[in-house]
Order: C-alpha cells, then sequence, then structure tokens
C-alpha cells in the first residue's frame, strides 16, 4: 500500500502521527494473542484532528483502530492501519450535573480516576472491571464493560446516557435518546446520521426481523451480552413496539467496539455511592455442582458481588507466602467457595440481610462452612481471589494460559449443566478446567493451556472455542459476555445469532459505515480467529544469549514475553503503586514495562544482526526506564524490566561502544573513593560554580543538580569507640557499609553504628561494592567479577550463619536480587538471601521477637514521614520502616503514598534525564513534603531519595538509623 500520504496527514494534524518502526511494534499488540502490524499510530488533540484521519482513512482506504488503555483480551485494538490512542488528549472530565446524577467526559478518562473525583458528590460509576484503574472510559463504551459489580449496577450500556461521535463521512452526530416526534424530524434531514435512522426503522420495524431477533439472539435475562450489535436492545423501544419511551442509538454503540462510528463525548448515569458497611459471607462446598446450584437461590437477595473461586485458584494460593494470611477464612479443602457480599447503611440492616442469606444457604445444606466477613477482611478475600488467577496465569515457558473462550455467560438457571457439560468438554480436550466466575451473571471465565507456537495448539485453539461457541448456542447464552467479540469470536456471530441477523449487522455496519473505515475486521467480515497471532507458527527459536541468567524464564526472550499486554503498568499516579514512573509523567506508551517487553521481544525475535540487542529502537524505549523495580513486583506477570535493561545495556554497549559518562557512573566508587584521600578539594571543586559547572558540563550531568560530597572517615576505629562502650549485650550482627555509605553518607553510617550499639548489638563491619553502579549502567562483566569476589569476603560471615545488616537499599537488595543472575552456586545464594536485611527488616524483626521496646526511646513528640526507595518497595515491604519508627512511642508515623522519586540512581543526574526526574518527582513526593510542616521529619533510607527531595524541596530527609539513633535515650557520643 502506498503510504506517501502518511507526510501530508501529519502536517495537517494538531496532535502527532508517527509511523517509525519503534511505535508501529508497540501498537502490533494489546492483550489477547494477536499482533497484526499498523502503518502509523496518531495522537490526536482535536475533534478536527479525528475528522481529518477520517477523511484520510477514506481517501485512501484505510482502517482506523481506535485506541484507550490498549488492554482488550479479543484482538479490538489490532489492525494494519491507523491506530488512534486518545488516551494522551481526550482526557477532559468536562461537565457534572449533581442534580441529574450525570457526567459528561472525553473518551480517555480513566474509570478509578472518574470515581475519585466523583466521590465528594457521593456519586459513582458503577461498571467496575478488574483494569479499573487504568482502563477508559472509551474502551469501556466501545466493549459494554462490566465487571464485579454488574449484578447491583449494570452493566456501560445501562449507563450511556449519551454520545458525540465523528461519522464515517467526518460528520458530527450527537446520539441520545429521541422520542417519535424528534425521531420523524430527524429521518427528514440530508445526512448520514438521518440515513443510519431511517435504515433501522425500516429494517428493526419488519415482523420477521424481529422474531428472527427474538429467537437466535442471547436470552434477554442474561445481562452481560456482546454478541455482534445490540439490535435485541433497541426492540425494547416503543418505537418497535416495546415499553420503553424513545429510542437511544447509545445502546448499539455500545459494545460495537469502535465499528460504527469515532466517539468523541460520552454522557454518563451515575449511581450513588454504595451503602458504607458491608459483609461478605463465603460459602465453602465439598463439589463445584454444588456451589453451583446454590448460585441462583443466592442470588434472589440484594447481593452487590456474587463472585466464584474454585480449588485450582485456592491451591495457587497454598505456597504463596504473600497470600499466607489472606487465606485466613478458608475451611478445609473445599472444592469451590462463593463470595456473597452484602452492603447496608446500618448495623441493624446488614445483620438483617446477613441472617436472611445464611437461612437460605442452611435451607439448600449444600455448604459445609459459611464464615462472615467484616471490613478489611473482605479486602483480603478477595485479594486472594484475585492472586491465586495472578498466579495461575504467570507461567514459565510457552504454554500459557489463552483467552478465547473464557467469556461465556448464560442464564443462571442454565449454570449448573452448562458448567456439566463445559467440563466434559474440557475434559476431551485434556485440559484441566479452571472456574473462576462471575457467578451471579452467570459469567464464566476458563483459559485453556496452549502453546501457540505449534501448530498442533493452534488447532486445539480453534477446536476448542468452537466446541464451546457451540456449547452456549446451545443454552442460547452470550458467547461474549463482557470481553467483546474482537478477533477471537467475531468469527462465530454467525453461528450465535444465525446467519439472517448476521447479514442484518452487516447491514448496519454497511449503513454507518459503508467504505468500511471504522475498525474493520471486528464484528462483521471478521479476521479469522487463528491467523495473525502474536507468534509465528513452528518457528525457529531465536538464539539469544546472555551474560545474565535468565533460565527462570527460560532465557531472556520469554522473560519479555512473560508480557500479556494487560497494561496494569499504565496506572497514573492518582493510582496505588509505583508502576511505571517515566509513563506517569509522560503518558507516552514508549514508557511503559510493556512498551519496553514488547520491544524488546519484537526486535530479539525479528533481528537481522549479529548481536540481537543492537537496535536503535531497543535504546530508545528503554532511554526512560528507571530501573525502579516496581514492575518485578506489581505486573501480574512479573516481568523484571530493570534486569531487563540492565542486559540490554550490556549487549547495546558492547556493539556499539561505552560512552565517557556512562564509565563515570559505573566506575563512581571507585572515583569516590580517590576523591575520598583529598575530601576538601574534591568538595570545593564539585561547589565552585566555574569548576563544578565545567565538570558537569563535561561528564553529561544536568547543570541544576548539586554534587554530592564526599567523605574519608575511620568507621572502625568509630565503632571500636561505641562497642566498648555499650552495656547490654544482644545477638552478633554484621553492619554492611555499602559503597554510598563509606563515601557519601558517612553520617548514616555512623548513626547505624551508634544506634546498633547502643541497643547491645555486637557489630561487625564489612565493606565492599554491591555492584550496583555497574549494573545500572550495564558493566556486566565487572558486576559479575566483583559478586563472585564479594562471596568469597562474605563466605565466612555465611559460615557463622550471622545477619548481614545494610542501610542503603539499592546496595544490599542486590545480593538478594541480581546476585542470583551473576553467580551459580545456589546453598550460597541461598545462605546470602536468609541473612540478609535491610536494617528495618532486622529491626522489625527483632520487635516481632520481643526483643526491642519503646522504652529505649525518647517519649518526646514527633511527626514522622516516610518515603521509602523503590527497590524496598519492590522486594521487601514498606509496614517495616513504618514499624521501626513507631519505636518511639510518641512518634506520629505515616508513610508518603509516593511512587519513584524520580533520581534513581544517575538517571536523575544526566542532563537529558533531569526534566523527566523532576516532573516524577512532583507526582507525588514533593508536593506531599512541602506540605509538611517544618518540624516534621521526612525519613527516606535511598541516598537517591533523600538528595532528590533535597534538590526538589531543599528540604533535608533523614535515613531511619538517623531518625532512631537521636531517638534514643542514651546517647553514646
Amino acid at each position: 500500500m502506498d503510504n506517501s500520504f502518511l507526510a501530508t496527514l501529519e502536517k495537517n494534524l494538531e496532535g502527532e502521527l508517527l509511523f517509525d518502526d519503534l511505535i508501529k511494534a508497540l501498537y502490533a499488540t494489546d492483550a489477547s494473542v494477536y499482533r497484526k502490524l499498523p502503518m502509523a499510530v496518531a495522537y490526536p488533540k482535536t475533534v478536527g484532528d479525528i475528522k481529518s484521519l477520517v477523511k484520510a482513512a477514506n481517501e485512501n482506504g484505510v482502517g482506523l483502530i481506535p485506541r484507550t488503555a490498549g488492554t482488550s483480551l479479543a484482538g479490538q485494538c489490532v489492525g494494519d492501519g491507523i491506530i488512534v490512542d486518545v488516551s494522551k488528549h481526550f482526557t477532559k472530565i468536562i461537565d457534572l450535573d449533581v442534580d441529574k446524577k450525570q457526567i459528561r467526559v472525553q473518551p480517555g478518562v480513566v474509570r478509578d480516576e472518574l470515581n475519585q473525583y466523583l466521590k465528594p458528590h457521593r456519586l459513582f460509576f458503577g461498571p467496575n472491571t478488574s483494569t479499573a484503574n487504568r482502563c477508559m472510559i472509551g474502551g469501556m463504551v466501545g466493549n459494554n464493560s462490566s465487571g464485579t459489580t454488574s449484578i447491583q449496577y449494570g452493566v456501560t450500556r445501562d449507563k450511556v446516557v449519551a454520545l458525540q461521535c465523528v461519522l464515517s463521512d467526518g460528520s458530527e452526530a450527537y446520539f441520545s435518546n429521541l422520542s417519535k416526534n424528534e425521531l420523524a424530524a430527524k429521518t427528514n434531514e440530508s445526512t448520514l446520521e438521518a440515513g443510519i435512522y431511517n435504515f433501522l426503522l425500516g429494517e428493526l420495524s419488519k415482523d420477521e426481523v424481529q422474531k428472527s431477533i427474538v429467537e437466535e439472539f442471547p436470552k434477554p435475562e442474561i445481562h452481560r451480552r456482546n454478541t455482534g450489535y445490540a439490535v435485541d436492545e433497541l426492540l425494547k423501544s416503543n418505537v418497535f413496539g416495546g415499553n420503553t419511551d424513545g429510542i437511544n442509538l447509545c445502546k448499539l454503540l455500545a459494545g460495537s467496539e469502535g465499528t460504527l462510528a469515532f466517539t468523541t463525548e460520552i454522557t454518563l448515569q451515575l449511581d450513588d455511592l454504595p451503602p458504607t458497611m458491608a459483609a461478605m459471607v463465603c460459602t465453602h462446598y465439598h463439589t463445584l455442582e454444588d456451589c453451583l446450584a446454590d448460585v441462583a437461590p443466592v442470588m434472589e437477595h440484594n447481593l452487590h458481588t456474587c463472585e466464584m473461586m474454585d480449588k485450582v485458584i485456592l491451591d495457587c494460593t497454598k505456597n504463596n507466602r504473600s497470600q499466607l494470611e489472606n487465606r485466613f477464612f478458608v475451611e478445609g479443602d473445599p472444592a469451590g467457595i462463593l463470595m456473597l457480599e452484602v452492603k447496608a447503611q446500618s448495623k441493624e440492616n446488614l445483620d438483617k440481610q446477613i441472617s436472611e442469606l445464611l437461612s437460605t444457604i442452611k435451607k439448600s445444606g449444600l455448604s459445609y462452612a459459611s464464615p462472615v466477613l467484616y471490613e478489611s477482611d473482605i479486602n483480603k478475600a478477595l485479594e486472594l481471589r484475585k492472586a491465586g488467577l495472578g498466579l495461575l496465569g504467570n507461567m514459565v515457558g510457552d504454554r500459557k494460559a489463552v483467552a478465547c473462550i473464557e467469556d461465556t455467560a448464560v442464564a443462571l438457571n442454565d449454570l449448573k449443566d452448562f458448567i456439566g457439560e463445559f467440563t466434559e468438554i474440557m475434559r476431551g480436550y485434556g485440559q484441566e478446567a479452571v472456574y473462576y466466575a462471575h457467578a451471579g451473571a452467570g459469567e464464566l471465565h476458563l483459559r485453556p493451556i496452549l502453546n501457540l507456537k505449534k501448530s498442533k495448539d493452534v488447532t486445539l485453539f480453534r477446536s476448542i472455542t468452537t466446541e464451546v461457541a457451540q456449547l452456549t448456542k446451545k443454552y442460547k447464552g452470550s458467547f461474549s459476555g463482557e470481553h467483546g467479540d474482537g478477533i477471537v469470536r467475531a468469527e462465530f456471530i454467525p453461528l450465535m445469532i444465525g446467519d439472517k441477523n448476521y447479514e442484518l449487522l452487516k447491514q448496519i455496519k454497511s449503513a454507518f459505515d459503508p467504505k468500511n473505515v471504522f475498525n474493520p475486521g471486528k464484528i462483521v467480515e471478521a479476521f479469522p480467529m487463528d491467523e495473525s497471532l502474536r507468534y509465528e507458527i513452528d518457528r525457529s527459536e531465536p538464539e539469544v544469549s546472555t551474560l545474565m541468567d535468565f533460565s527462570d524464564s527460560e532465557g531472556i526472550l520469554k522473560a519479555a514475553e512473560k508480557c500479556n499486554g494487560s497494561g496494569d503498568c499504565r496506572k497514573s499516579h492518582h493510582m496505588s503503586g509505583g508502576m511505571c514512573p517515566s509513563y506517569q509523567a509522560t503518558k507516552n506508551e514508549k514508557d511503559t514495562t510493556r512498551a519496553r517487553a514488547n520491544a524488546l521481544r519484537e526486535f530479539l525475535t525479528n533481528s537481522d544482526k549479529n548481536n540481537n540487542f543492537d537496535h536503535k529502537e531497543l535504546k530508545e524505549v528503554f532511554d526512560l526506564c528507571l530501573s525502579c523495580k516496581a514492575c518485578a513486583s506489581e505486573c501480574p506477570s512479573n516481568v523484571d524490566v530493570a534486569t531487563l535493561k540492565a542486559e540490554f545495556q550490556f549487549q547495546y554497549q558492547e556493539a556499539n561502544g561505552y560512552s565517557l559518562r556512562s564509565k563515570l557512573f559505573a566506575h563512581n566508587s571507585k572515583l569516590n573513593a580517590l576523591g575520598s584521600l583529598v575530601a576538601p578539594l574534591t568538595n570545593a571543586i564539585y561547589e565552585s560554580k566555574t569548576l563544578g559547572g565545567l565538570l558537569k558540563r563535561g561528564s553529561g550531568v544536568a547543570e541544576q543538580r548539586s554534587l554530592p560530597k564526599v567523605y574519608r572517615f575511620n568507621f572502625e576505629k568509630f565503632l571500636g569507640r561505641h562497642q566498648s562502650k555499650s552495656s547490654i549485650k544482644r545477638q552478633k550482627v554484621v553492619l554492611y557499609i555499602d559503597e554510598f555509605t563509606r563515601f557519601l553518607d558517612v553520617e548514616v553510617g555512623k548513626d547505624a553504628i551508634a544506634l546498633l550499639c547502643g541497643l547491645g548489638y555486637e557489630v561487625r563491619l564489612f565493606f565492599a561494592e554491591s555492584g550496583r553502579t555497574y549494573l545500572s549502567k550495564g558493566y556486566l562483566k565487572q558486576a559479575k567479577k566483583l559478586v563472585a569476589k564479594n562471596m568469597v569476603k562474605l563466605a565466612s560471615i555465611l559460615g557463622e550463619d550471622l545477619p548481614i545488616v545494610g542501610l542503603e537499599p539499592s546496595s544490599v537488595l542486590t545480593f538478594r536480587d541480581e546476585y542470583k543472575r551473576l553467580y551459580h552456586d545456589e546453598k550460597a545464594l541461598e545462605k546470602l538471601n536468609a541473612n540478609t536485611y535491610l536494617l528495618e527488616e532486622f529491626l522489625s524483626e527483632e520487635i516481632g521477637n520481643g526483643k526491642l521496646s519503646s522504652e529505649t526511646f525518647t517519649q518526646e513528640e514527633r511527626v514522622v514521614k516516610i518515603h521509602n526507595h523503590c527497590h524496598q518497595k519492590a522486594l521487601s515491604n514498606q509496614k517495616i520502616t513504618f514499624d521501626v519508627l513507631n519505636l518511639p512511642k510518641n512518634y506520629k508515623v505515616s508513610i508518603i503514598p509516593s511512587g519513584c522519586c524520580g533520581m534513581a540512581g544517575s538517571f536523575g543526574y544526566e542532563k537529558e534525564h533531569y526534566e523527566t526526574s523532576m516532573q516524577v518527582g512532583e507526582l507525588k513526593l514533593f508536593p506531599a513534603v512541602r506540605k509538611s510542616e517544618e518540624d516534621v521529619i521526612i525519613a527516606a533510607n535511598g541516598t537517591s531519595c533523600r538528595h532528590q527531595i533535597f534538590d526538589g524541596t531543599g528540604r533535608k530527609a533523614k535515613h531511619p538509623a538517623s531518625i532512631l539513633r537521636e531517638a534514643l535515650v542514651a546517647q553514646i557520643t
């Protein structure tokens, strides 16, 4: 196809139009199993831009694929035309009418952020998907999303009041409810919109058409149904003999997956916030059949949640340390559990609902246990279900849980029989059926385990999907309950609704979009469901050698392929968690964990170079990665981009050379050691505007940055003085003096020694570089040598089984993290992992064992606010710092809900990254610090974090060791 028109189109847009290889690779996939390389990606800024895109699409026979967060599971967001991403600029909340409980928004508004905005008005938008912290209203309308709340609040289609759209001829249309008189006036106009109304009036008024729809479409009581276009919903209008006044084409557009019109504004009907008091009854069953049999009777109650999890999911959490406490309510070994939530505004009403629900459960006699959960325990149970699903889907190797039949919905009375037959189908294919369901909605989620790189399993992919479609049709169910038709299920629409109705859908598509420019290949004239897959079938696997050990993922390529595209990394700073800080600052898809994993997969797989990593596109996509490691814990697939980046940097630099600045930062510890020998002179140079400025410019450091001072200090002598004066005697500990503490943060090291000695510990010092500076700049050969050297030095300490306590998270946690990829003595590594502690981890454990108390510390009242290091958040936890800083009993301690500080080692010093670094700091951290009173203690255990806080706010943050040392009652000077 001739793409020369793209250059002209680019000039005509106020927004951006990109068509480089990297951006096309990033948008070739969504959260489905499909891959289609687009010709370009547009980021429109105005409605005029969208009209220009529509005009160009019509003139050049190109499809427009609308996209928000790109979390679609059925392939709705992939195509070989122009991807139109509205998530960057169409993000405004336009108008709120509190009296009508209606809000008008642009399609790029995030669902959970909308509800944050609405909360002060006691309103919220009900439909709640598992992706609610990053999915957007436009995508929810296109997909007719529902989620766990649908049994109480309905689906998105129920909430759409009006849609402002651009039609396929570039005209604008406002779709809302029209009375019969308004409809008559509309049909007299000479517009494409009028033509659409006239066509629908002509067709849907026919008795034979209505009869065919009623006979073939899913049962009307199944409220989760997205099969094709919702013409069955239009028949409810009194225009066609139904009971609903007027006609609203929003019913048709919701769930149409962007194939009929391009939405620019959405008006939603809101609900009052749910009641504040809640309880969850968790009914346990010995058999799945008994579990399913109870669904219909319990749904007679006013439930807010009716979810099911089975034994397979529960078993996934048995050996997961982080989930053990969330299993507190599980009694025995149930085959299935129903999670039934009721809510009320008063305790009396809540107790009444619980009593009535338990009475129904007792009457059936099928459940053997029905514990009732309240408050935070409800969230623990929901977290257990969510974690079990995540663990189930996080599989090593090429066999994956494949989304194809996970969206079936049937009437509640059919659920038990349907699942019985469903199980037999799965058994016939050698698949273990895993059941997690929105049971109250009759919707079942199951993904067969397949390797779609192999033709045999691709054949099974089609066969299983076809047979389950036929079973769903037998029960007159919906094959697309909430995840849409897309590519994976659109091919089965004729089977699900009959050929006549399918022809009607094709005519509707033609009436709206005669040139097929809106999201072609979805809903009608569908792409084949077993083609355009993410991976080449029966391919010869690329051989990619690495210096780091990626055997836990069967190699670095499969480590990247673990990313399923769910887009958890697209959370904004308004949501909890820290992934992904550069995306939070830039809002560019390029700066997500997903993009980095996708790019690495694309270029490692399709490289024509001797070194598969030698691609400038990879350098670009990793450029703004701060190596915060939030992805290692927050990504449901545990895609550790920081480690992928370290390997990439090494491989790329091996092919293209190492820059002077990289060398300076990588060998920074050695330079600090040298500088400390003449510390006064070194610091004078750093502080000099002339010499310091010259040094910054020559090394590519941002001129706005302050350079950290270096020091020369005898820690052993300091320890000797403090150790001899300590009267209490506790266990021996090894205090790790890392490269940052030794030469930059000397005061922190001194405070840690004084604290531990003051608490009565027998302290031994261990000096060593951790290798963090080498790892951060991709100097893996040097890092590997250093690791081997350190393991030899640590052998005697590990032999004595002594705790190794560290101060700088990025250093000490390297022992537990990257060392396992650079050293191959598993027993020694296990010992190191078990014996290595952050100072706060060690003290927290001592508190738990009753060895430390508040009596040792001051009675003074102080307020402390904590910002924890990213690596601690990812590889340890934040509560340990909170616990130890609460040792002084009158200290009021809170954790700043910040993500990454933005410094990230050398990242924030580099002149081209300075602006992004400060933007990240401004998201949450800097405002929280500035808002704090001057006498509030800001705690930060990371050296980079403290430096960033000072540069960004002028406030000096303290390490927890320093705070506790100052709070000791008996000070040794």
